[in-house]
């Protein structure tokens, strides 16, 4: 008998020991091919770009996967006891398995063979770590055991803080967010450390299934998962009881982040800084390298420039009639659902969308868009109000097939079922909008660092994303002339000099160009302020001719208005087409003294280690860092920019432009009560409408035009249209800040002059003006027009410029 149970006994060893060499093959064969878990030390996961305002403010995020990376000390303990409850209580005393709850699984799932049940895990964070760093999701055997394996190996070669800091960096909660500081963000819009006790439990309770715990669509299933976590969390000791009744008796209170652009009306500069980045580096490092941007943008400037340009185009827009209604829907049923379906502006978030329900001789009814709640699902209530036929008055002239028609009654321009904007006044109802046909850009810059404070690239971004202010090539008409004028002064001519303002004109072959001036007079001989303040089109021309198109070429490049101007005289009239912020970069040149500037909207970024990668600011400053201080001079800037125009030109036509304020095309800037400088633009035919105007710190630029071009109507010049655009801004921009003069550089001497003569004044004579002139000059003793050889010239003219001059180009105002 004895001997029976040793052979069996030999034998259950021998199989015993075969099965072990089996397994021992078996895993020897799944750890061959296991991956390299040294990888962890390297990870660097897809990180959000975060896009600040100069102030700081958050203006937008762009991610695939929007996750910021979180170090384990900036964890807090409610959020880690949140994980740790719900995942993995044990995670700080086993070795990578948690062999109690390996078995209960194992128990559990045998108990529901047959059942079609999901067989139930027993992972721990570390095995989770293995599973979403180096493996598939699998439901198999093998890969359960690879995963075990490699859980041994993490836990032997890093810290527990190390594997818990992996985990909640890289798990996905649902909504776009990766790792538990973007869910916070994603999910309340709050940092990790403000996150409540019932706040982190449902963060807790979402990798587990993001989908099965859907705030909105599963809010129920949510929260008893929610609150089965802080039940777990008192267990455990994290939080007392008291706490855990307090927590469990919240709803979700979920508020989900919006994507994209976060700060009010900062979309097209957002939208360009995130073009920028993407040239500069590429599309995954704007999409996953964490970088963090710093912006230029000023936040108040930037709504005072929106405010500005959208209260310019509506002016416009509504002495022109009403042109209908948005679209029409039917009204006989709940007409809030079709209604709410109606696309508003989101960045004009004044106006809303409005059906009206009935017209009458005194007004409209209407019922407004049904707000969304944060689920998303329509609000149920219906509100509804009234516009006043007073509040409607610039619809009573309505377009009807291309006219203007005067209207009766509301009741002929709008019908019940019409689809309108209406913004709430105050004292209550409502005024119609209309969203505007004509458009424009705006830009707004230091410009002594080429800092864009603001910029404005339409009436709304939300209507059209192209952005006016850097993407439209536009003639820039008359307020390009001060690059003429300047080329002049800067070599050898002077404010005083004499050119014949008369009829002049320019065949080639069949072509002939007379260009004219604006009132379609000419004014005879004038000096070169007049031409600047008067802004004539015909003294330009011969002035241009006179020096040279390689001249004005040359300038015009240096400051940055064009790459290659073409070399032909109508150019000298701006008919080349270039940007805002292109025009508004040249007049930063006349503005700061002459020095070349490179336009930026970016001032700093850094990369996700907060190493800076990028800085605007080239200035040198070898004193600014300093150990103490032992009664040194303070330091200096040191501006390393090119000299591209003489800072005493520079000053003269600056002076010259303020003539333009004072006696010139834009003379209601009067009213700012300060020092400007500015130059008004007009295209051919009335297309355009522009306005570049400065004072010592800040220079801004505009126009005004459809995107198709076509005129303006009769009569419309940059004076009109544009100019007050301007006013407006920096009445608001500068309400705070003293006048300054501008600064008239050391060397120069002042001379009173013949306004029309451009010679020295005698004592008590009318008609003189104090004008700037360089040293070695000064008015010239003898009267002498340029110019006077004639009206007629032969020019070789391209075909660009052929088509320019039939197509408008060339400043008129």
């Amino acid at each position: 008998m004895i001997r029976l149970i040793g052979y069996f006994f030999g034998i259950g060893t021998m199989l015993a020991l075969l099965v072990a060499a089996a397994v021992a093959v078996y895993i020897g064969n799944l750890t061959s091919d296991l991956p390299d878990y040294e990888v962890l030390a390297r990870y660097e996961p897809p990180v959000t770009t975060r896009v600040h305002a100069s102030d700081g403010a958050l203006m937008g995020e762009f991610a695939r996967e929007r996750r910021l990376y979180l170090p384990i000390q900036a964890v807090p303990d409610r959020v880690k006891a949140a994980f740790l409850s719900a995942e993995d209580k044990n995670f700080y005393s086993h070795p990578g398995i948690d062999v109690t709850g390996l078995a209960r699984a194992i128990m559990t799932n045998f108990q529901n063979l047959g059942s079609g049940r999901r067989p139930v895990g027993a992972s721990t964070i570390t095995q989770q770590v293995a599973k979403n760093f180096l493996l598939s999701s699998d439901q198999t055997v093998e890969r359960k055991i690879k995963e075990m394996i490699l859980a041994f190996r993490i836990e032997q070669a890093y810290s527990k803080d190390r594997i818990f800091e992996l985990y909640v960096n890289e798990i996905f909660f649902g909504l776009g967010a990766y790792g538990v500081a973007g869910a916070a963000l994603t999910y309340y819009d709050k940092s990790v450390n403000e996150l409540t006790v019932a706040e982190a439990a449902y963060l807790a309770a979402l990798p587990k299934g993001p989908s099965n715990y859907h705030p909105f669509r599963h809010t129920d299933r949510a929260i008893e998962r929610r609150n089965l976590i802080i039940d777990l969390m008192v267990e455990n000791g994290y939080v007392s009881s008291e706490e855990g009744v307090k927590a469990k008796g919240e709803p979700l209170g979920v508020t989900p982040r919006r994507n994209g652009s976060y700060l009010f009306a900062g979309e097209y500069f957002t939208e360009e800084v995130r073009r920028e980045i993407i040239a500069r580096y590429g599309e995954d490092a704007l999409y996953e390298g964490g970088l963090s941007v710093r912006t230029s943008l000023d936040p108040e400037l930037q709504l005072i420039a929106r405010k500005a340009m959208q209260n310019g185009l509506l002016k416009y827009d509504t002495l022109r009639g009403y042109r209908g209604p948005v679209t029409s829907i039917e009204i006989g049923g709940d007409w809030g659902v079709p209604l709410g379906e109606v696309k508003g502006l989101a960045d004009v978030p004044e106006w809303r969308p409005a059906v009206v329900l009935d017209a009458g001789d005194e007004g409209l009814s209407i019922g407004l868009q049904p707000k969304r709640e944060v689920s998303g699902e329509l609000a149920a209530d219906r509100e509804t109000g009234s516009v006043s036929r007073e509040d409607m008055s610039f619809a009573m002239r309505h377009v009807v097939d291309g006219k203007r028609v005067k209207a009766a009654s509301p009741a002929e321009v709008l019908k019940p079922g019409d689809v309108v904007f209406v913004e709430k006044k105050e004292g209550g109802g409502y005024l119609l909008r209309q969203p505007p046909e004509v458009s424009g850009g705006l830009v707004a810059m230091d410009p002594h660092t080429g800092r864009v404070l603001a910029i404005v690239g339409g009436f709304s971004y939300s209507q059209s994303e192209f952005n006016r202010a850097t993407q439209a090539l536009r003639q820039p008409g008359s307020s390009f002339k001060p690059v003429v004028y300047a080329a002049a002064l800067d070599n050898g001519y002077t404010p005083a000099s004499v050119i014949m303002d008369a009829p002049i004109t320019i065949r080639s072959g069949n072509t002939v160009w007379s260009p004219k001036n604006y009132d379609g007079k000419p004014a005879g001989p004038s000096t070169l302020r007049t031409g600047v303040e008067r802004s004539r089109n015909l003294m330009t021309v011969r002035l241009a001719n006179d020096m040279g198109m390689d001249l004005v070429a040359e300038y015009a490049e240096r400051f940055g208005v064009y790459d290659k101007l073409a070399r032909y005289l109508p150019m000298a009239l701006g008919s080349g087409e270039t940007t805002v912020m292109r025009m508004v970069s040249a007049y930063s040149v006349m503005a700061n003294g002459g020095r070349q500037i490179k336009p930026s909207l970016i001032d700093r970024i850094q990369d996700r280690y907060g190493k800076t990668v990028f800085k605007h600011d080239e200035r040198g400053c070898e004193g600014c860092v300093a150990n103490e201080w032992l009664d040194q001079p303070e330091p200096e800037l040191i501006d390393n920019a090119d000299q591209v125009l003489d800072p005493m030109t520079a000053y003269q036509i600056t002076s010259m432009m303020e003539g333009v304020v004072k006696r010139g095309t834009a003379t209601t800037l009067q009213e700012l009560n300060r020092p400007v400088a500015g130059k008004t633009g007009t295209t051919n035919d009335e297309k355009d409408a522009w306005f570049i105007g400065f004072t010592p710190n800040l220079v801004v630029g505009l126009y005004v035009g459809f995107d198709q071009p076509r005129s303006l109507g009769k009569g419309t010049t940059g004076g009109g249209l544009a100019a007050p655009i301007f006013k407006e801004f920096m009445t608001e921009a500068l309400k705070d800040v003293p006048p300054v003069d501008f600064q008239v550089p050391e060397g120069m001497t002042m001379i009173a002059i013949n306004r029309k003569t451009g010679m020295r004044a005698g004592e008590g004579e009318p008609g003189t003006i104090m004008e700037a002139f360089k040293p070695g000059t000064g008015p010239a003793d003898s009267y002498w027009v340029i110019g006077m050889d004639g009206g007629e010239l032969g020019e070789s003219i391209s075909p660009q410029a052929n088509r320019a001059i039939q197509t408008g180009g060339g400043g008129l105002y």
